[in-house]
């Protein structure tokens, strides 16, 4: 490869790190925001229209008439397609044209001119799988434990944030914040304020934590990649605060274009049976204004951070873990564009 095509590959790689890697799972939307009438959204920085049919099924299609470029976000709920409000052409669930009522015998009636994306609900979730030109076809979506056991109840919580996606995961990925921003937390008022750090390979992605201090605060945090990149950490609960255990939180962040994204945090307790009717009520009625707080205050300190605040960084050994996931998300970033542009040069 030439040296002005390697130019321009970096910078196409570090775009697409910037605006999220394509190939993979997101959540888009939760279940509720999803009724009859079509949403229209932006994910990755593509528009989406995102609708449910007469039983409930999900579809999401890329959200512009192929006639004239309208939203059909804008149009009506045929059931399993939509008729854009412009000029009422139909689109199904599969981004292909099934109705031109205008015109008689239309050439492109029955053509897939729009992009169509997979979707699956789960969790009170809709996931969409957000592929490129070479991998429209959906990878297997895998779930952690904590989200696919009976064993377990949780709750979600769904919040925009202003900022870049990548903000989002770094937060995550630093245990340490806990013990300072959160330091008035219910949960995270305890444990030491120093510590020495450690990163660890796993089946799926990395572990990264204090050493010696588990069980104490927000102390470890794992980012995985199965088909979506997810992030789990566990903190410690008093007894006062009810039955299950540990709380665990499961982290997604979906961005929305390279200024915004969307968080998804799955708060979650190993719970059965009448204790986790009791867990619930005391988190909707006790917890969830608490849990609510300590997320504003991540919200907050992100947001006001510079857009180009990773450009002057001073980062030292607490910050591995998110040194890490940056190289190994922008080294995925340039492998997708690099197999774009291969294969663009071979079909000449």
């Amino acid at each position: 490869m030439s040296e002005i095509d390697k130019e321009t590959l970096a910078k196409m790689a570090e775009e697409r790190w910037i605006l999220g890697v394509r190939n993979q799972w997101y959540p888009i939307l939760a279940s509720w925001q999803v009724r009859e009438s079509p949403v229209g959204i932006t994910r990755l920085g593509e528009n989406i229209a995102v609708w449910r049919d007469h039983n409930g099924e999900v579809y999401a299609i890329e959200d512009r008439c192929p006639h004239r470029g309208a939203r059909l976000s804008l149009g009506w709920n045929l059931g399993n397609r939509l008729a854009c409000w412009y000029h009422g052409v139909q689109i199904d669930g599969s981004g292909v044209t099934v109705e031109v009522p205008a015109v008689e015998h239309c050439p492109w009636k029955g053509q897939k001119r729009i992009k169509s994306y997979p979707v699956v609900e789960r969790n009170d979730a809709i996931f969409a799988y957000i592929g490129d030109e070479l991998h429209q076809e959906p990878v297997k979506l895998g779930l952690p434990e904590e989200m696919t056991s009976d064993e377990y109840s949780g709750f979600l919580c769904v919040s925009n944030w202003d900022c870049n996606y990548q903000y989002a995961v770094d937060n995550v990925m630093d245990p340490m914040h806990g013990a300072y921003l959160h330091s008035a937390s219910h949960t995270m008022a305890w444990g030491d304020k120093k510590a020495i750090m450690q990163l660890d390979k796993t089946d799926t992605g990395y572990r990264f934590e204090k050493k010696g201090q588990s069980g104490m605060n927000f102390d470890w945090v794992e980012f995985a990649n199965t088909g979506a990149h997810w992030l789990r950490l566990s903190i410690p609960y008093q007894d006062h605060v009810g039955p299950g255990g540990n709380f665990f939180i499961i982290g997604f962040a979906t961005p929305i274009n390279k200024d915004k994204c969307q968080v998804y945090f799955w708060r979650i307790r190993k719970i059965s049976g009448w204790q986790k009717d009791l867990w619930r009520f005391l988190y909707k009625n006790r917890l969830e204004g608490r849990h609510w707080a300590v997320l504003e205050e991540d919200r907050v300190i992100l947001e006001t951070m510079a857009s180009d605040a990773r450009d002057h960084e001073n980062l030292y050994q607490h910050d591995k873990g998110l040194t890490r996931i940056r190289f190994d998300l922008k080294k995925e970033a340039e492998k997708q564009v690099k197999a774009l542009m291969e294969a663009q040069a071979s079909t000449g």
